[in-house]
């Protein structure tokens, strides 16, 4: 897929990855191409996917969810059936940030954001070790993060 861009293309793509705030008129001259230019083949790289979507990023602390906890979580059954009932249903759960089917001791990690421990609690006695199929969790912590959301590199 990325045999498809030309520097050009890079060159946006990256910069809009470190600035989604950048006017086209701002972008096109960081890229060196025509406003024109550039609006049209940012708009392909949207049409065409390489762009998945442009949102702010949010200070988690000062929306109240500063503590940042990452779950392993066992299912009972390794069974398509199994996966698919568990993916429909954390997908719901709107504090879960990413949910990945993993290789290695555990089915799927979790990336969750809360207030606190005392929040994560709740959430995990109330919502998380009712999930279709969870046998097991076990839960991480994160006490500094080191890189978190870094940006592509291509």
């Amino acid at each position: 897929m990325a045999g498809r861009l030309d520097r050009i293309d890079l060159k946006i793509l990256r910069f809009l990855q470190n600035s989604g705030r950048l006017t086209n008129a701002e972008l096109a001259e960081m890229a060196g191409v025509s406003a024109a230019t550039c609006h049209r083949r940012t708009q392909r790289l949207f049409e065409e996917g390489f762009i998945a979507e442009v949102r702010a990023m949010v200070a988690p602390r000062k929306v109240g969810k500063g503590a940042l906890v990452m779950v392993g979580v066992v299912l009972d059954r390794s069974t398509p059936e199994s996966f698919a009932a568990f993916e429909r249903a954390v997908a719901q759960l709107k504090f879960v940030l990413d949910c990945h089917l993993v290789a290695g001791d555990f089915d799927y990690f979790l990336k969750i954001r809360v207030g606190d421990m005392e929040d994560f609690n709740r959430i995990h006695g109330e919502q998380l070790i009712a999930l279709p199929g969870v046998r097991q969790t076990r839960t991480f912590f994160v006490m500094k993060e080191v890189v978190d959301n870094a940006p592509l590199d291509f």
